[in-house]
């Protein structure tokens, strides 16, 4: 029957598609190590939830023969599906096609999913595996880009954006990565780069290869590009379900709040004896976000870039939060341009989707010296105050330790609308530190003082003087800048009751077309 060959025809059609590039472009990327498209969306998304968009569409190059090289899907896999039971859409690059490069109609493809993620509110996931753009389509190769582009702008703060590098990412094909929330990348075969090494070579005279110069270690741990890095796909893509997890739809829905079986009046009784009693004696703060969050668990990003800050998220009586905190175990939790930029453009994206702001604190200021100011630590260290008083989400902050001078003012305190502050009894709120102090203070009678016995006293008398009168939370706390100082191992509790009553929270800043965030 005339029925059962138009069935079978697209039947055909579709197994054909589902090759891609064909089998020997899939037993190629099965080599690297590597996983398909297809195969890489099946294991992102619930089993049996892709609908696909776009399966028959073919380039419509003539040029430098492309018209012998069409492949149904033009290499890229596009559509919808869910995570979760939640709706997420999605692009994956096919490698096996022309080694993923980016034509007009691939870019057709890419936009549609992103306008449709847009129109009904739901996040959009790129897996980038691509050899940049087709060459043989010249201008409208770029133009794609730059149609990709737009619309990552006009996602950005409307839907979360997420970036999977499972392969080359270089040129201008780094942009759209670049423009989203997330970046994660694989251990051996991604990589990402605007000149790859033989342009550096012929330029620069510098002889580096792929993954010294965009590697996944580099961009996690040197530039701060990427804020993930998995040893393998699998890995990768069950990290990005992970994250999807904490996030809302998009910017006008609360994150998913899941059932919590951890008791909110839990008291962590370690709390009481983690801080040190040497002031500069270093401690993990880690230990003390696993002990207060529900059931110890906690999604860093961006955990080997700038370890002097701590940024990730968690979950409080099963709601989502982000977390931002000083580790005093990395140069001392001082704050330096790359933990700025990774504090203000973390703190940003909480409050663009509604998720709530808990901070820990433990700073004893910004990093010193020639390389910070010339780099412009100063602007930079502004990014963060910035977002910080730009946010209306709930802020919650806690003082553990030290709290000196401008880092103070940068870590969520009382003048940048945080609506609760809390200390701990070891909270030291000043200035700056008690050596620095006196220094400052006394200087004329230390410099008098000729008898060196006599002037470690003297020095010692007038450090201990500044610190009873300010390494504790109390100064600050009679003029209302600490709310309540807590039992550390009720902090847990606190935090909740806190984040219970801003539920209901409204704040607003200034009509505006829009900030100029010093960038």
């Amino acid at each position: 029957m005339l029925i059962e060959q138009k069935i079978q025809e697209l039947l055909d059609k579709r197994a054909l598609a589902r090759l891609g590039g064909g089998e020997k472009g899939i037993a190629k990327q099965h080599e690297k190590g590597k996983y398909t498209a297809r195969e890489r969306i099946a294991m992102l998304l619930d089993e049996g939830s892709f609908e696909e968009f776009d399966m028959f569409l073919t380039h419509r190059t003539t040029d430098f023969g492309l018209e012998k090289q069409v492949y149904l899907g033009d290499g890229v896999v596009t559509g919808y599906g869910t995570i979760d039971g939640r709706l997420v859409y999605v692009y994956s690059q096919d490698f096996t096609v022309l080694g993923g490069s980016l034509s007009e109609t691939m870019s057709k493809k890419i936009c549609k999913v992103m306008d449709q993620a847009m129109k009904v509110g739901a996040p959009i996931i790129g897996i980038n595996d691509s050899g940049g753009a087709r060459i043989q389509e010249g201008s409208r190769s770029l133009a794609g880009f730059a149609e990709i582009f737009q619309r990552n702008i006009n996602a950005s703060g409307v839907v979360p954006q997420i970036s999977a590098i499972f392969g080359p990412c270089a040129g201008g094909a780094v942009y759209s990565p670049a423009l989203t929330d997330f970046i994660l990348m694989t251990e051996q075969n991604s990589y990402m780069f605007l000149t790859g090494p033989k342009v550096v070579k012929t330029v620069t005279g510098e002889d580096v290869s792929v993954d010294q110069l965009g590697g996944a270690l580099v961009h996690n741990e040197k530039s701060g590009v990427s804020q993930f890095m998995a040893k393998t796909e699998e890995e990768g893509l069950q990290l990005i379900r992970d994250l999807i997890s904490y996030l809302p739809q998009n910017n006008l829905e609360e994150a998913p709040r899941i059932e919590c079986n951890d008791p909110i009046d839990r008291k962590e009784d370690s709390l009481n004896a983690i801080i040190p009693d040497n002031p500069n004696k270093p401690y993990d703060m880690k230990h003390i976000i696993h002990a207060i969050v529900d059931n110890g668990e906690f999604l860093e990003v961006a955990k080997d870039f700038a370890k002097n800050l701590i940024v990730g998220f968690a979950r409080f009586d099963g709601k989502p939060v982000g977390i931002v905190a000083n580790n005093p175990a990395f140069l001392a939790g001082v704050l330096d341009i790359n933990s700025s930029r990774k504090g203000a453009r973390f703190v940003r994206f909480c409050d663009a989707f509604n998720i709530p702001i808990v901070t820990l604190v433990d700073v004893p200021g910004f990093l010193p010296g020639t390389v910070q100011e010339y780099g412009g630590v100063i602007t930079h260290g502004a990014k963060m105050l910035f977002a910080y008083g730009e946010a209306t989400v709930p802020k919650v902050t806690i003082t553990i330790r030290k709290s000196y001078g401008g880092s103070h003012l940068v870590m969520g305190c009382k003048q940048l609308r945080a609506d609760i502050n809390y200390a701990w009894p070891t909270a030291e709120i000043a200035v700056m530190g008690p050596s620095g102090a006196v220094e400052i203070l006394n200087g004329k009678e230390i410099a008098g003082i000729e008898n060196a016995e006599e002037k470690t006293e003297f020095i010692a008398k007038k450090e201990k003087e500044y610190r009873d009168k300010f390494a504790n939370p109390y100064d600050s706390a009679k003029y209302g800048y600490i709310d309540d100082v807590i039992e550390p191992r009720n902090t847990r509790f606190r935090v909740i009751r806190a984040l219970q009553a801003l539920e209901t929270k409204k704040d607003t800043n200034p009509p505006k077309k829009h900030c100029n965030i010093p960038l």
